[in-house]
């Protein structure tokens, strides 16, 4: 539910405000999991105990109901807690503790196969594999407090791209999920993109030779991960953005798919609408291509 709660308001950056009637529509045709980016940070106080606006928190219950409602399943995370990348310091690690404190509690009661929480989205810039463990510790010793075994996803530095599960260190806790993000080849996926600097060029096409051999050895890095590890990893995202064509997109869209269905890799896309749309709010309809492309009938 990209560009919807992680955005500084809801529905900027040219998203949408949610409604019940999505999550109905987003049931319908055929899929089961919605994953819930909450930038809480900036409904958080500046002191401790950091607390989250309360007419904030009662959105995202209402959202969460409203999904679990249309029986879908839910992903909740931290998102774009930027201040944390930047610098890992110990008040920020405070910081990201004491909102989970807040939001495990309020979801405590929550069934633990639909609902799961996901502690900080895309570990990048200071916060990285050096620090990971120091910095999501504390907040998941909190979580455990009220939620002692529900499933918690953690994800790697570099924004948490396919690379970063070599070295990827998780806390001893039977309920962890790791996960991963995936928008490989980037110049494909994130061609023409304005928040990327430089931004990759236009025009790229995908399903070479090269994109195929890829995708293909990415594919093998997760196999190799699960024999390591014992644990089978989560696709938080991927996509492409709306400055590659339709065809492209769809094309790309489905042979990551099916590449990863092949080895039981669960996956939520980038997203339900916005820039990496699967649905076109504008003219009220799933993007041609997209649901059969994620394995859904058209």
């Amino acid at each position: 539910m990209g560009n919807s709660l992680e955005t500084p308001t809801e529905g900027a950056w040219g998203g949408k405000k949610i409604d019940a009637a999505d999550f109905t529509r987003i049931a319908k045709a055929g899929f089961n999991t919605i994953r819930l980016p909450v930038r809480w940070s900036t409904r958080a106080g500046t002191d401790a105990p950091h607390t989250i606006d309360p007419i904030f928190m009662k959105r995202v219950k209402q959202v969460v109901a409203d999904a679990r409602s249309a029986g879908l399943n839910v992903i909740l995370n931290s998102h774009h807690f930027e201040e944390i990348h930047k610098d890992p310091s110990d008040a920020n690690i405070a910081k990201l503790a004491a909102m989970w404190t807040q939001v495990a509690a309020q979801f405590a009661d929550a069934p633990e196969a639909h609902l799961w929480f996901e502690i900080e989205n895309e570990p990048h810039d200071k916060f990285n594999d050096s620090n990971l463990l120091k910095v999501l510790t504390p907040a998941l010793v909190e979580i455990r407090k009220t939620n002692p075994t529900r499933p918690v996803i953690i994800g790697g530095e570099f924004w948490s791209g396919i690379n970063s599960l070599k070295t990827l260190n998780l806390p001893d806790d039977p309920n962890i999920v790791p996960t991963f993000h995936y928008y490989d080849p980037f110049n494909f996926t994130h061609q023409g993109a304005s928040w990327v600097d430089p931004s990759p060029p236009l025009g790229r096409t995908y399903g070479g030779a090269e994109d195929q051999k890829l995708l293909k050895d990415d594919v093998q890095k997760v196999r190799e991960y699960i024999a390591r590890t014992g644990k089978t990893p989560f696709m938080g995202e991927f996509g492409a953005h709306t400055t590659a064509s339709l065809d492209e997109r769809v094309k790309y869209q489905k042979a990551v798919r099916v590449a990863f269905d092949e080895i039981g890799i669960g996956m939520c896309a980038w997203a339900y609408t916005n820039t990496f749309p699967l649905w076109d709010h504008e003219k009220k309809a799933w993007v041609p291509g997209m649901r059969d492309a994620m394995g859904l009938k058209e």
